[in-house]
């Protein structure tokens, strides 16, 4: 329930902070002349932008049997970690309502793990990552409302985790990460026009669909998991030409 709440905690943080940038860039869009800002860009076969923005993340844990059976961990706990993304944007118009999007980008992440030991010792362990991430995202257009429009995505993506351990001989790692992931995204945005680009802030939320633990039985964490797969809420700003 804990791990529930901080995921509905953190969501809700993302969503008021997009609501706060969005009506502040209406009321901005409002106050300009009313007319039609950019109307070939509708009609352009392609585009591209630059995105950025920050996110939060964490693992989703699925124990062993042996967690139950052995004495050293009464509680393996997820936590969220902040972090940022910056990438480029390549927008394919497939039809009036449809784009396809690639963005390909860099995303540094933290997650967390906090132990709490049978005799009550808490632990908080920080796992940071660095992904070179490919997502390819469909983008579902509403009708240009004026200089405004909203839409919503949904798609894949394909991570390689750089700073990954998976490998790594070190005696002290709290736990082993595999590099690689693909996670599936939905998400909502809203598009404000101005003369010159397009501003557009939006949310996602993702999943990771692979298994990322790499077991290692010299770790007494790793024999007490079974499976780890990747969350995110991502927060970005888009700038588009």
């Amino acid at each position: 329930m804990n791990i529930r709440n901080s995921y509905l905690t953190h969501l809700s943080r993302y969503i008021i902070g997009a609501a706060v940038l969005l009506f502040a860039a209406k009321q901005t869009a409002t106050a300009q002349e009313k007319v039609m800002n950019m109307e070939e860009h509708d009609s352009k076969l392609y585009y591209f932008g630059l995105t950025f923005g920050a996110n939060a993340s964490a693992f989703k844990i699925s124990n062993t049997n042996y967690f139950v059976q052995q004495d050293t961990f009464q509680v393996i706990q997820p936590k969220w970690g902040p972090g940022f993304h910056i990438g480029l944007m390549g927008s394919l118009r497939i039809n009036k309502f449809i784009d396809l999007r690639f963005i390909p980008g860099v995303v540094f992440a933290e997650k967390g793990i906090r132990t709490v030991s049978r005799s009550g010792i808490v632990q908080d362990n920080k796992i940071e990552s660095i992904y070179g991430q490919l997502p390819l995202q469909l983008k579902f257009k509403s009708d240009r409302i004026h200089n405004f429009r909203f839409y919503g995505l949904l798609g894949g993506r394909f991570d390689y985790d750089m700073a990954s351990n998976a490998r790594s001989r070190r005696s002290d790692e709290v736990l082993r990460i595999k590099p690689n992931d693909l996670s599936a995204e939905v998400g909502f945005g809203l598009e404000f026009i101005y003369p010159n680009f397009i501003f557009s802030p939006e949310i996602k939320i993702s999943q990771g669909m692979m298994n990322n633990h790499f077991p290692d039985n010299t770790i007494p964490l790793s024999n007490a998991i079974d499976k780890i797969n990747s969350r995110m809420i991502t927060f970005s700003i888009q700038i588009q030409g």
